[in-house]
């Protein structure tokens, strides 16, 4: 882990706000709501907020998503300080990927990451065991809803429910049979 004297400029941070699919994308108000949080937050603790990044339905299981690494870029360049997102699984539900954030930018005093929901707070080590944990539970939760959905698939499969789009040259009646 590097290390380097601690600073105490100014807070000034760099949003990231982000939705996995599409539909929430275009249809939720999760984004909106979240940058309502890292705006009102930034307000409370009279931190300079310059910009907030998004990623509007693009999975997490990366950390190569635009609107990531050009936070991540400014952040590089000392336009910020600190990287503020809402929750931490909107950054990642990997571990491997939060240890990745950690090595290469929030594991000295240099930049920092502020998570409003979870106490994660890279100033302390305190904080760094409380984003370590969390990132651990965050990828528990993700293989979860994994092996719950691929059972639930093949559960529906053998029921003799058709996954995935019609075949090529039919479409999906809207019709029910007598079972529903």
């Amino acid at each position: 882990m590097k290390t380097h004297a601690p600073t105490n400029a100014p807070k000034t941070a760099i949003g990231y706000v982000r939705v996995s699919t599409q539909e929430q994308a275009t249809e939720g108000v999760s984004l909106d709501a979240q940058r309502d949080r890292l705006r009102t937050y930034c307000k409370l603790h009279a931190i300079k907020l310059i910009d907030i990044k998004a990623d509007e339905g693009i999975s997490g299981s990366t950390l190569e998503r635009p609107g990531l690494q050009a936070a991540l870029q400014m952040i590089k360049r000392g336009r910020a300080n600190t990287l503020l997102v809402a929750k931490l699984d909107r950054l990642s539900r990997s571990l491997r990927d939060v240890c990745s954030l950690v090595e290469d930018f929030f594991g000295d005093e240099r930049y920092h990451l502020l998570s409003l929901c979870g106490m994660v707070n890279t100033h302390s080590a305190a904080g760094r065991m409380v984003l370590m944990n969390l990132a651990n539970y965050n990828q528990f939760e993700r293989e979860v809803i994994s092996e719950r959905t691929r059972d639930a698939l093949q559960h529906m499969m053998k029921l003799g429910v058709r996954l995935g789009p019609a075949p090529y040259g039919y479409k999906f009646s809207t019709d029910t049979d007598g079972n529903g």
